[in-house]
Parts: structure tokens; sequence; C-alpha cells
């Protein structure tokens, strides 16, 4: 998952997106496949990070992914890159 400390583009991802960071201090992230707002598309966020992580990868950027997408494939470039992980 994002490293929300290391990553403030991501954090801002998550939390415009649906996921349930617990502000009692519980890092319990919601499933993207749970999001009432999944289906919905990307946020600018999650758009302008997907992109640089495609780019990075030299994989093709699709403009066209819902919010829970965008989180998946996210999820997929960055173990790709190694951008965003924990260290």
């Amino acid at each position: 998952m994002i490293n929300n400390d290391e990553n403030p583009v991501a954090n801002e991802q998550e939390n415009t997106n649906g996921t349930n960071q617990n502000t009692t201090g519980s890092n319990a992230i919601k499933d993207p496949d749970e999001w009432t707002t999944g289906d919905e598309p990307m946020t600018g966020a999650q758009e302008s990070y997907l992109k640089t992580l495609s780019d990075e990868a030299g994989e093709e950027f699709d403009h066209t992914l819902t919010k829970s997408a965008a989180s998946k494939r996210i999820d997929e470039l960055q173990h790709k890159t190694g951008r965003g992980l924990e260290k």
C-alpha cells in the first residue's frame, strides 16, 4: 500500500478517494473495491501521480480509470518503480 508519510500526493489521493484512514491511530485502509465512490473518475491528485508513475515505469497512462482502478494501478506501478514504498 501507499506510505502516506513519505508521499504527500498519495496522501491527498488516499484521503480524497474514500479510503478509510482511521484517525484514532489505526492504519487500516479500506479496499478500493469497497469504496462507495470507487466508480467515479479518478481525482486530479491520482491523475497527476499516476501520470508520473506511468512515465517512470515506461508504461502507458490511462486517463479513463475510475478512482478504485487508479488506486490499484498506482499500487502496481509503485511496486514496479519502487516509488512511494516503505524503505
